[in-house]
């Protein structure tokens, strides 16, 4: 469980995150919003690449924002960004073997190896970066988010600009992520239908605010979600 009190983060004169107050259970939890709304702020705030103005975040019973940004990483805290961040010139092994990981020698091998299987990716663990499709490329990030036994993952938008047959193999494997790892997943994504097919319930920002939080359908058919989000209030 992720409990959030009282974040607030600014830039200069703009409050990117104004005071949220909010919780995310086990499994896999939606966050939404508008461009600008404070989504990967948050994820920035939780994955040590900014510090706030004032607001606690506990994880699991643990102070996230009292740890520095690589116990975090050992913490479990795993983390994929909406630009890509795999090396290209590296084998797919090599880039999920990059994550940090509290195993050593073949057990860490095998964990990569698992990692990379899971996520079915269709080419083999030696096989560059490089060579692999946008989709492949995407997969390979979500690999490395799932090695070394993650706690909490936080994925940025793995869908964007992907072809639907992509995206359905990308829900599918989202959707088994809980079950292989047992972490808590936060997923941000303005693809409705990936929310709506993989997420248990889902919170909503507009403005650094928090709008709406609960079981996803009902969240997705609240009237300020679909004013501030979907731009409409008809259902």
């Amino acid at each position: 469980m992720i409990e959030v009190q009282g974040l607030t983060v600014r830039y200069g004169g703009v409050t990117s995150l104004d005071e949220l107050n909010v919780t995310f259970e086990t499994g896999i939890c939606g966050l939404i919003g508008p461009n600008g709304a404070g989504k990967t702020t948050f994820f920035n705030v939780l994955s040590g690449f900014v510090r706030p103005a004032s607001g606690t975040v506990r994880a699991f019973g643990d102070d996230l924002l009292k740890m520095a940004h690589f116990r975090r990483a050992r913490w479990g805290v795993r983390r994929t960004f909406q630009t890509e961040q795999a090396i290209a010139d590296l084998s797919v092994h090599d880039n999920v073997a990059m994550i940090t990981s509290p195993l050593r020698g073949p057990a860490r091998r095998a964990d990569v190896l698992a990692a990379i299987d899971f996520v079915g990716l269709g080419a083999p663990p030696a096989a560059k970066v490089s060579s692999l499709s946008a989709g492949q490329r995407r997969l390979v990030e979500v690999a490395r988010a799932v090695a070394g036994k993650p706690r909490l993952i936080l994925l940025d938008e793995p869908a964007a600009g992907l072809p639907d047959a992509e995206t359905g193999q990308l829900t599918s494997v989202i959707r088994a992520i809980p079950g292989h790892t047992g972490a808590l997943t936060i997923l941000v994504d303005h693809d409705m239908s990936l929310v709506s097919a993989v997420c248990e319930t889902t919170a909503v920002l507009d403005f650094g605010k928090l709008i709406a939080s609960g079981p996803t359908a009902s969240v997705l058919r609240d009237e300020h979600v679909m004013r501030a989000y979907l731009g409409t209030a008809e259902v």
